[in-house]
């Protein structure tokens, strides 16, 4: 079969929204097919397995939610410090927020990564290349905070995205001040 790009980015679209709607147990070939509005079967020939599927959605929620190259140029130019450093934050909740499937799949990934070896191999994979990634950026960009900072801007902004997104226990405080927060107390 031709490899056909845009197709297969759809599809895993579809599965991306299918994971974030329906949670991994929905996650099938026809639920894709169905969401993605192709001929039954379509989704078995990009992606053969349900391991392929995942790691499929995998990469397209790493590219879904990859940094702007330009935005993070521009970060660079600028004096680091910790508004610098709040700025990027934001970025990261920005792109995150926007993309509410993509978020709610991811989690639901994570969920999902418990229970099969599969999946935690290839969202590890991911996870930690994008950790390392985040590391390599702060240091050449001279921001504040080493490798156990940013452990700690994950774990926080994992949580504050998982509550944004469900059931936020509080409603009045905007995600903007939450990420200045955050920047003031682990960074003093």
């Amino acid at each position: 079969m031709a490899r056909n790009d845009d197709r297969r980015s759809a599809l895993a679209d579809a599965g991306i929204r299918v994971l974030a709607e329906e949670g991994a147990r929905g996650l099938t070939h026809r639920a894709v097919d169905a969401a993605a509005g192709t001929p039954r079967g379509t989704a078995s020939n990009y992606f053969p397995t349900r391991v392929d599927l995942v790691a499929a959605l995998v990469d397209r929620i790493e590219e879904r939610l990859a940094p702007d190259p330009e935005t993070l140029a521009q970060l660079k130019q600028r004096t680091p410090d910790r508004a610098v450093f709040a700025e990027h934050l934001r970025n990261v909740v920005r792109r995150l927020s926007a993309n509410p499937h993509v978020s709610l799949a991811l989690f639901e990934l994570r969920l999902e990564a418990s229970r099969r070896p599969s999946v935690a191999k290839a969202l590890g994979a991911w996870r930690r290349r994008a950790f390392e990634d985040d590391v390599a950026f702060n240091a050449s960009a001279g921001l504040p905070g080493g490798r156990i900072e940013l452990a700690l801007f994950h774990y926080a902004i994992d949580g504050l995205m998982l509550d944004h997104l469900t059931a936020p226990i509080e409603d009045n405080l905007s995600i903007d001040f939450v990420v200045d927060e955050l920047v003031d107390r682990i960074l003093r």
